[in-house]
């Protein structure tokens, strides 16, 4: 099964390889997203062999490797998707009004979101209850879902598309903003932001955030139900509100790509202090009587400071150096969105059955990140990409009209076509 999986995805990429670019884009944005879908896909992936923080489906053995990967991946892994988010809103709305800007995000995220929650999550927490004893068919516990009692209690999730519920939220929220942003009103405000071009004036477009975070951290923790969430609810909007005017003034974009290897440097820095605080475990609350002292929140500062220092790294290379059309990217551009919805069902279902193995963890997880990929890929091309009913409902631009129907309406009768004579 996994050899013709694979063989089905090569036959994907080759198709892919054949597609036209699309130019009217910018292209290390779209880099940038598929880099970072690889990486959720990789990090995922990894989650059932990781010490941290147990999983839906959880491996006996563990792997310091892949935790320590996994530790590294979320500094930046959901921050440069909101980043990017906030980038691609500015073009969205360039070339529409508030009104019709929300009713599509209604269109690409609110209905996608209610097919995930209804159709694509429910099988991850399927797979995660007969890890705990369940015995049930699946449409026994299906019907349950709409007890609609709340995971983990009970089993109505949108487990990772909180993502999107999050961004849709945003995107109607900062509609007005956002249309306000290309009127003439705003010329001003966009000229004020040239502020942040200036030197190393970037850098202080993270202070809100690192303020935020180590203020609040200790008393909300992430919980990703969007109502009780009063820091990360705050915290990703900020990451998603830098992106649309780091767009929205360009020459902040050229500043960070022009500050890249100063931004690599900290994050490089400050990660090497905070794992040699990880791995010999430090426990800053054993040295602070009080758990609100001030220095309390200079030591806690340090994680979103890093976060943003491979944030402005990672974009400011991208921009350097994957500002180039591929062939490639107009097919990807369409299987991005689609494939995040799948891909950590896909993970959790094959996950379920390859702990039960006898291999080691690197077979382990070399197994899950490949047959993954090549499900999901298999899934978006023979299911969701030639359909109008599931391009719609994985929130996809509408298809083109193949084109041999247009041809067939377009193609001259026989009876029309020019004769010509044949002398002896």
């Amino acid at each position: 099964m996994a050899t013709g999986l694979c063989l089905l995805s090569c036959l994907v990429l080759v198709k892919i390889y054949r597609m036209n670019p699309n130019s009217n884009r910018i292209s290390y944005l779209d880099w940038l997203r598929v880099l970072a879908i690889a990486g959720v896909l990789l990090y995922h992936s990894a989650r059932p062999f990781i010490y941290e923080d147990p999983w839906h489906i959880n491996n006996v053995a563990k792997s310091d490797m892949l935790t320590e990967f996994n530790f590294w991946l979320s500094r930046f892994r959901m921050p440069l998707l909101f980043f990017i988010s906030g980038a691609v809103s500015w073009f969205m709305i360039k070339k529409r009004t508030a009104g019709s800007f929300v009713l599509l995000r209604l269109r690409r995220l609110f209905i996608p979101l209610l097919v995930g929650i209804l159709l694509v999550v429910p099988p991850q927490v399927y797979a995660e209850r007969l890890t705990q004893g369940y015995t049930g068919s699946y449409w026994d516990f299906y019907k349950t879902i709409f007890r609609f009692e709340s995971y983990p209690a009970g089993n109505f999730s949108w487990h990772h598309l909180w993502f999107i519920a999050y961004l849709f939220v945003y995107d109607l929220s900062l509609a007005p903003f956002f249309a306000w942003c290309k009127s003439g009103k705003a010329k001003g405000f966009i000229r004020s932001l040239f502020f942040f071009a200036k030197a190393k004036n970037v850098y202080v477009l993270m202070i809100p955030s690192v303020v935020l975070y180590s203020l609040l951290v200790l008393d909300h923790p992430s919980t990703n139900d969007l109502i009780h969430d009063p820091l990360y609810f705050t915290y990703w909007l900020i990451f998603l509100l830098t992106g649309f005017i780091c767009i929205l003034q360009p020459a902040i974009m050229d500043s960070l790509e022009r500050n890249r290897r100063f931004s690599l440097s900290l994050a490089f820095v400050l990660l090497l202090g905070i794992n040699a605080l990880r791995w010999t475990d430090f426990e800053w609350f054993d040295h602070v009587p009080d758990a609100h002292d001030w220095r309390t929140y200079l030591y806690l500062a340090r994680q979103p400071i890093n976060t943003w220092c491979w944030l402005f790294a990672i974009v400011g290379y991208g921009k350097r150096y994957l500002s180039k059309t591929h062939p490639a990217m107009e097919y990807i551009n369409q299987l991005i969105y689609p494939f995040y919805i799948l891909h950590q069902t896909v993970i959790v279902v094959i996950a379920y059955f390859v702990v039960r193995s006898a291999d080691g963890v690197g077979m382990k997880y070399a197994f899950i990140v490949l047959t993954s990929l090549a499900v999901s890929l298999s899934v978006f091309h023979l299911f969701i990409r030639p359909y109008r009913i599931t391009r719609f409902l994985f929130g996809m631009k509408p298809g083109s009209r193949e084109k041999k129907r247009t041809d067939k309406k377009t193609a001259p009768l026989a009876q029309d076509l020019p004769v010509k004579t044949i002398s002896a």
